[in-house]
């Protein structure tokens, strides 16, 4: 990432140095989880379209332990993965808005407060901002080369309500307080980048 373009990164600090951890994404351009992976503190595993793994794209995720799901359908597989990245104290990316968009965090699925209640772990918002402000000359679907892109990590918080419920109530109370949460660190990083 530093080589194709240039990225700052704002609050890594805020970033928990160990133990489970969710990084809550947004999501407005392709290239927005390649810049979060080549610039977070920490290694991060993203659940990522299984269209996506195909020829040597595919090996190259599955080797640096991306995990592969199926959007159309309940993966069972990639949700037992996710934990997995989880149980053992890693960090696991999401978009929540579950594919690309405004970026703007106004739809959350539900995905994002599963993992967060019945893991336990944190979510630390990230924006990713400048990605989608002007295309490349050479690549059209990509930021020009040297381009600034901002990554601005915010504070890490809980999603669960401390009662540890898992009910359908308490996920859509959590998926409440998390687009809250998102909401007002996405506001706080274009204050804070002028963007």
């Amino acid at each position: 990432m530093y080589g194709f373009w240039k990225p700052r990164v704002l609050g890594a600090w805020r970033v928990p140095t160990s133990g489970p951890a969710i990084f809550a994404v947004n999501h407005a351009h392709n290239i927005d989880g390649p810049m979060l992976m080549g610039t977070a503190p920490r290694p991060v595993h993203f659940l990522i379209k299984k269209e996506a793994f195909v020829g040597p794209l595919g090996s190259f995720l599955e080797g640096i332990g991306q995990l592969k799901v199926d959007r159309d359908s309940t993966d069972r597989t990639a949700i037992g993965n996710a934990l997995g990245v989880l149980e053992q104290g890693g960090v696991l990316g999401i978009f929540p808005e579950g594919t690309r968009g405004d970026g703007d965090f106004a739809s959350l699925r539900a995905g994002l407060a599963y993992f967060a209640v019945r893991s336990g772990a944190p979510i630390v918002p990230v924006a990713v901002l400048g990605s989608t402000e002007r295309r490349g000359r050479l690549v059209k679907a990509l930021p020009p080369l040297r381009a600034r892109v901002d990554v601005v990590f915010g504070d890490a918080f809980d999603a669960g309500d401390g009662s540890g419920r898992r009910t359908r109530k308490a996920l859509d109370e959590a998926t409440v307080r998390i687009q809250g949460k998102l909401t007002d660190h996405l506001e706080n990083a274009r204050r804070l980048t002028g963007r």
